[in-house]
């Protein structure tokens, strides 16, 4: 393992971010993990953040409210692609995701859920803000196709603790 700043980590991130290839993880006792393809990495409050969305439908959502710490895992070497499409379409309620698909929860190294072990870059993150998103301010554009039901997310802005790479 080889921490690094979360600055050297935001390119390659933001890449896996906007392909939709990476781990969103939450929960200490029950851990469930889903594929994210938005976010954001940047710096509030003199801290560097990882800002999630997750819209209340999914069974994360739940466990990330009554949780205050997350993990983004982002695969580097291993091709996760089936792993990745199953954490995005099945539920965390209906059965274990990391049960015989692929992926297996590990420790983390300073928050209490795990990340996924079959990836090479991990953020742990401990949740500093959650709000809701309205449509009330946002652009009618955004809403029209990104929530043409009115389903929006909740944002998840956790400060990063720990930035690392478990590739050798």
């Amino acid at each position: 393992m080889k921490y690094l700043s979360y600055i050297e980590s935001i390119e390659f991130a933001t890449d896996a971010l906007s392909k939709g290839r990476a781990f969103l993880t939450s929960g200490k006792d029950a851990p469930n993990t889903m594929t994210i393809g938005w976010g954001s990495i940047g710096y509030m409050w003199n801290r560097p953040v990882f800002i999630a969305v997750v819209r209340p439908q999914r069974h994360t959502h739940g466990i990330m409210l009554k949780e205050s710490e997350f993990t983004v895992s982002i695969p580097t070497k291993n091709d996760l692609s089936a792993a990745l499409a199953f954490a995005g379409t099945a539920s965390g309620r209906d059965g274990n995701k990391f049960e015989g698909h692929g992926i297996t929860a590990s420790p983390s190294q300073h928050v209490s859920c795990p990340i996924i072990k079959e990836c090479g870059l991990h953020f742990e993150c401990k949740t500093r803000l959650i709000q809701d998103m309205t449509g009330d301010r946002m652009d009618e554009s955004v809403i029209a196709r990104s929530y043409p039901a009115r389903d929006f997310h909740t944002i998840f802005i956790g400060e990063i603790v720990s930035c690392y790479t478990t590739d050798e």
